[in-house]
C-alpha cells in the first residue's frame, strides 16, 4: 500500500486507513483484531478511532490490541475529541471544543488507548459556543506536552478550518496537519473550499467513508440486508441520507464501471476516493474482516481516465 506524506507535515501516512467507529459494540474484539491483521497485512498504517465512538469502547479495544497483538510503532494513531457524550438517556451527544474538555478527553483515550501519546489529534466537530483561540489553545498544549505529535480538526467547514489554520501559525510548532472530511462519489463538498484550503495553507486531508456510507457497494439497491448498517439500530440514521431519492444514478453508474472492469463497486468506489486529487488517504470501516479483504482489494485498481471522468460527470458539483 502507498504512504503519503500529510500535507506538509514528515508524518506519512498510507493512502487507505481503518476505521474502528463500531469497535466494541457491533464489532467484538476478536473481528476487530483479524480486521486489523488484514489491514496490516496489506501494508496499512493508518487507524482511526474517537472518544466518542461507541462511547470509549473503541478506543478500549484499540488498547487492549496494542498490549497484546501488535506494536505501537506499527500504527499511525488518530483520535478526536470535542464531542462530550452523556450517560444512556440522559442527553444527546453534543459538541464541546472547549480546552477543558478537549484535554481531559485527550487524557482519558491515552488511558483507554494505553499510549501516551497519539501520532494525529482532531477536534471532532465544530462548536459554535467555544471560540477558536481557546479550542486551538487545547491543540498547541497537546502538541507542547508530547501528547499529540500533530493535531488537526474533523469536519469543519473550509474558513474554520483556515481559521485553525492560521491560529496555529501564530505560535511555534508544527502548525495544522490535517482536516478530515467525508468524500466521496456520493459527498464531493469538501472539493469546493476544503480542498482549495488545504492547497493553499498545506495541511493534509484525510477523506472517511470513501464507499458513501456502504451505498455505493450496491448492496441496498434492491431491498436493506438484515446483517448490514444500514438496518442497524445504531446506525441506520448514518446510512439513511445516501438511501434517499437521488443517489441511484450514481449508485448504477459505479456498478456499470464495476462490472466493465470485472471488479466489484467497493473497489471502483475505493479506488476513486484513494486517488481523489488532494487526498492523503481515505479512512474505511468494514463489518467483518472478509469485507474490510475484499474492500483492501482494490489496491492494484487503477481506474481508467475515461471511466474516472464518466464518474466525475456523473457526481459532478
Amino acid at each position: 500500500m502507498e504512504h503519503r506524506r500529510l500535507g506538509r507535515t514528515g508524518l506519512r501516512v498510507s493512502s487507505v486507513g481503518l476505521g474502528t467507529m463500531t469497535w466494541g459494540r457491533d464489532t467484538d474484539e476478536i473481528e476487530a483484531r483479524d480486521q486489523l491483521d488484514v489491514f496490516l497485512d496489506a501494508g496499512g498504517t493508518l487507524l482511526d478511532t474517537a472518544a466518542s465512538y461507541c462511547g470509549g469502547l473503541s478506543e478500549e479495544v484499540i488498547g487492549s490490541l496494542l498490549r497484546e497483538h501488535v506494536e505501537r510503532q506499527d500504527i499511525v494513531l488518530v483520535s478526536k475529541a470535542g464531542v462530550r457524550t452523556w450517560r444512556t438517556g440522559e442527553r444527546p451527544a453534543t459538541a464541546d471544543a472547549s480546552r477543558g474538555t478537549l484535554l481531559d478527553t485527550l487524557d482519558a483515550s491515552l488511558h483507554r488507548l494505553g499510549t501516551d501519546h497519539l501520532d494525529l489529534w482532531l477536534v471532532q466537530v465544530p462548536d459554535d459556543t467555544t471560540p477558536m483561540e481557546e479550542t486551538v489553545d487545547a491543540l498547541r498544549l497537546a502538541v507542547a506536552s508530547g501528547r499529540a505529535r500533530y493535531v488537526g480538526v474533523s469536519n469543519h467547514p473550509a474558513w474554520s478550518s483556515v481559521h485553525a489554520a492560521n491560529l496555529l501559525r501564530e505560535h511555534t510548532g508544527p502548525g495544522m496537519a490535517a482536516v478530515e472530511v467525508e468524500h466521496s462519489l456520493l459527498a464531493r463538498g469538501a472539493e469546493r473550499e476544503v480542498l482549495p484550503a488545504a492547497e493553499a495553507l498545506g495541511f493534509g486531508v484525510i477523506g472517511y467513508a470513501p464507499l458513501g456510507r456502504g451505498v455505493l457497494s450496491g448492496k441496498y439497491r434492491a431491498t436493506v440486508p438484515a446483517d448490514s448498517r444500514g438496518a442497524s439500530p445504531h446506525l441506520r440514521s448514518y446510512v439513511a441520507p445516501y438511501l434517499q431519492p437521488g443517489h441511484e444514478g450514481v449508485v448504477e453508474a459505479v456498478a456499470t464501471a464495476a462490472a466493465g472492469l470485472d471488479r466489484k463497486p467497493v473497489e471502483v468506489a475505493l479506488a476513486w476516493a484513494r486517488e481523489a486529487p488532494g487526498i492523503a488517504a481515505t479512512v474505511v470501516g468494514a463489518r467483518t474482516p472478509a469485507q474490510l479483504q475484499g474492500v483492501l482489494a482494490a489496491e492494484d485498481l487503477v481506474l481508467p481516465a475515461q471511466i474516472r471522468h464518466a464518474l466525475d460527470d456523473v457526481t459532478a458539483l
